[in-house]
């Protein structure tokens, strides 16, 4: 395990992808499986088919595909649903998937008081549970649109927060949290090229439980 050596002159932050880093696997198709069931979920997979067979072949983003698949499976949710199928994914599905490196950093990090983050292109509708779980500072992730009837629209309310968006989002939190200018000693922790962009903002990086160098 890495050392963390303690500051006295910087705030330290230590900013966490989720998928992969402190999970053992991604978590959304999971999470739509056990919120919707299988007959459901297979509906909402042949509704997105064309869009994720384009970005397979890498003929559409990430974004407009993932974009597709949420909203086929989310649209309608009430927020008390929502909250439900969070609050069962975390204490029965999650306990089996943590990646122990990861959250070991992550507990050390705390231990030592320092500010620590999820930012995670996974949706909100789940993560901020999950957040909330671990006790972290901040969810930075890919927020779902809230109808003004208290049901989620299916359509995201802030970019997909992946690749180049998880490094503004971060900056934009740090600006707010510890004030324009500041420089904290930020420690980062990825597992794809998705996450680079976090990754090489920070003064300590990790990929895949290796030390990074910035490109």
């Amino acid at each position: 395990m890495p050392e963390i050596s303690p500051t006295d002159t910087k705030p330290v932050v230590a900013a966490f992808d989720f998928d992969g880093t402190l999970t053992h696997r991604d978590t959304l198709l999971p999470f739509l499986i056990r919120s919707l069931g299988w007959p459901k979920f297979l509906r909402a997979l042949l509704l997105s088919a064309p869009w994720l067979a384009a970005y397979a072949l890498r003929l559409m983003s990430n974004h407009r595909a993932k974009a597709r698949l949420l909203q086929v499976s989310l649209a309608g949710w009430s927020q008390a649903q929502a909250q439900g199928a969070a609050a069962h994914f975390v204490h029965d599905y999650l306990p089996g998937q943590w990646r122990v490196w990861g959250l070991q950093q992550l507990v050390q990090h705390q231990r030592q008081g320092h500010r620590c983050v999820i930012v995670s292109a996974s949706p909100g509708i789940y993560l901020h549970a999950v957040g909330m779980s671990l006790g972290v500072d901040a969810v930075l992730c890919t927020e779902m649109e809230l109808r003004q009837d208290g049901c989620y629209s299916g359509r995201m309310a802030t970019p997909n927060c992946h690749g180049q968006q998880k490094a503004l989002r971060l900056q934009a939190w740090l600006r707010a949290t510890l004030g324009e200018g500041a420089l904290p000693e930020l420690h980062a922790y990825g597992d794809t090229h998705g996450d680079l962009p976090l990754l090489n903002l920070a003064d300590h990086a990790w990929y895949r439980g290796k030390p990074w160098r910035r490109s």
